[in-house]
């Protein structure tokens, strides 16, 4: 893994599971890597989309489907 896709793991990371945490030390660590604002503005908003769209499905009782293109993953886990 490439420092660079290491830096957008941990941004990830910190901003689904501590969002209140994210700081500016947190995006310059993107920037170093040599993330522009266009670049960290869709890291983040990739980010926020997958959570918003997971909770939704979620609190909704959504239930995957099997998707028959991918059969070495096997059935869904039963709940």
């Amino acid at each position: 893994m490439t420092p660079a896709d290491r830096a957008i793991l941990d941004y990830a990371q910190k901003l689904t599971l501590s969002p209140k945490d994210v700081a500016e030390a947190d995006v310059e660590a993107l920037r170093v890597q040599g993330f522009d604002d266009r670049a960290i503005h869709d890291i983040c908003a990739v980010t926020a989309y997958f959570a918003f769209v997971n909770r939704m499905a979620d609190g909704l009782g959504v239930e995957l489907e099997d998707d028959e293109r991918f059969p070495e993953r096997g059935p869904p886990e039963d709940k």
